[in-house]
């Protein structure tokens, strides 16, 4: 549960590799709507930094509700916020739904999804940064095929399994953009919806 510690105030103090990750705009939105929720998020409780394997860049341990960050594998400051953002909006879905991480691959690939298309891993530039082009489509493409490879990096399944898993759940995970309420697709867009979710959080609290 998310409930023990002190609480984060806006970066990862502890960590020199982690620093101003919480306070991206998308991490600030989670944050808070996960603080709504009832599972406030601690610095020292609910993160780690530690060097990794391969090339795995971040992980959500379900078990614990743990976040970590894989500090020899996050070079630059706009991959850590992705990673923070990623591995925060798992969290969120594991406050608010019950998800069954390790028995239900359906569920794993709706939150992979929802992680993919919510984070800003998928934008027009870090996409270009990989070398892969396209027009219509393009977005939910790249969706697709990284919550394809997170499967695949986190559970013994067959690649055919991951693909008709992502596929059965795509539309609704994909059109499910809670707490962000749309798809950010920039730094300003994420400003935008955490502005949204606070007047709206205020239009709820004056009902």
């Amino acid at each position: 549960k998310f409930e023990e510690g002190s609480s984060i105030s806006g970066s990862f103090v502890s960590f020199s590799p982690c620093n101003d990750g919480c306070e991206y705009p998308y991490a600030q939105l989670l944050l808070e709507a996960m603080k709504q929720s009832g599972c406030t998020v601690f610095n020292d409780r609910h993160f780690a930094c530690e060097n990794c394997d391969g090339c795995v860049s971040g992980g959500f341990d379900s078990a614990t509700s743990q976040i970590v960050l894989c500090q020899n594998n996050i070079r630059q400051q706009s991959h850590m916020n992705r990673v923070v953002t990623h591995e925060l909006i798992h969290a969120f879905d594991h406050c608010r739904a019950h998800v069954d991480w390790f028995k239900n691959v359906k569920h794993l690939a709706c939150s992979e999804i929802r992680a993919a298309n919510l984070s800003g891993d998928c934008t027009l530039m870090n996409e270009i940064t990989r070398f892969k082009f396209g027009l219509k489509g393009h977005h939910q493409t790249c969706v697709r095929d990284r919550a394809i490879r997170s499967i695949l990096a986190v559970r013994k399944v067959s690649k055919e399994t991951a693909e008709k898993a992502v596929d059965e759940v795509f539309d609704a995970c994909f059109n499910d953009l809670e707490p962000f309420g749309r798809i950010p697709h920039s730094k300003t867009d994420a400003k935008r919806a955490y502005k949204d979710f606070q007047n709206r959080d205020r239009y709820n609290a004056n009902l």
